[in-house]
């Protein structure tokens, strides 16, 4: 892992789609600055297609995919991916196909067994927001946080952790294999494509899958406090925390690109 201004000249060149974690990756203490979208919209405005993945649930995922300039949002740790269709519509592809009631009650019925087990266990605040998964708050003792972690594996649940939730979900999917199906869907990009044209930010222990896959990974600033739990470091880290950091990585991108722009492929503009 180097410092993003140590990296070589032209290096995200080619890039053409920027992934990103949302929670402390796009926001700094909980908040999105004005500054952090406005990156965003120059990284869209430059045709350059933009795409959070995010643990975030599917009501705050319905609202972004609507109204940022963004090019779909992919949520709830791979459940789902979201995108406009037309002015004011939108379009939803799940992992398990068409919503179906059944995928939730299975969840409902393993979080009432699950607060059974460990009362002292807290739902997030947003869970009546989620539609593909189960978010507890993360716990000040690490020892219980183990606890429920193994807990819901042991319920048959994925699980992961991120700086706000240990989340899980049924499927057996997630961050990566979630991305990798959006843009061979959506846009015809294959893996070795992707590569080449796909960067990624993020800050938590759930982006391992995408720092140890792509090629173009960068860390905001706050990483160096889970380095130890990544598999494989990003290959970029910012100065800054949050967005401060994203805004570095959208500016690098763009001035890389914009000193050797490099033709988009056919399959980038489906």
């Amino acid at each position: 892992m180097h410092a993003l201004q140590q990296r070589p000249p032209g290096v995200f060149a080619g890039v053409r789609f920027v992934l990103t974690d949302m929670d402390e990756t796009l926001t700094h203490q909980g908040r999105l600055a004005a500054a952090t979208y406005h990156a965003l919209e120059q990284l869209q405005q430059a045709g350059i297609r933009v795409i959070p993945v995010t643990a975030a649930p599917a009501g705050w995922c319905d609202q972004m995919a609507r109204m940022w300039p963004v090019d779909g949002v992919i949520g709830e740790n791979g459940g789902f991916f979201f995108r406009r269709d037309g002015q004011h519509g939108l379009a939803r592809r799940f992992w398990h196909g068409e919503y179906t009631e059944a995928v939730m009650q299975a969840l409902r019925d393993k979080r009432d067994d699950l607060r059974r087990r460990l009362p002292w266990a807290t739902l997030s605040d947003d869970q009546p927001f989620r539609l593909t998964s189960l978010a507890f708050a993360r716990e000040d003792d690490p020892a219980r946080e183990r606890e429920l972690a193994a807990a819901m594996r042991e319920a048959g649940l994925d699980v992961t952790v991120n700086n706000l939730w240990v989340l899980g979900w049924i499927g057996g999917y997630d961050k990566l294999a979630a991305a990798r199906r959006v843009l061979e869907q959506e846009y015809a990009v294959g893996d070795a494509l992707a590569q080449e044209v796909l960067a990624y930010s993020g800050d938590s222990i759930n982006d391992a899958p995408m720092f140890a896959h792509y090629r173009h990974t960068l860390g905001v600033s706050t990483i160096r406090q889970c380095l130890e739990q990544l598999p494989k470091a990003p290959a970029w880290i910012s100065d800054g925390p949050g967005g401060a950091g994203f805004i570095e990585f959208a500016h690098a991108i763009l001035a890389d690109r914009a000193a050797a722009p490099v033709p988009a492929s056919p399959g980038e503009l489906a």
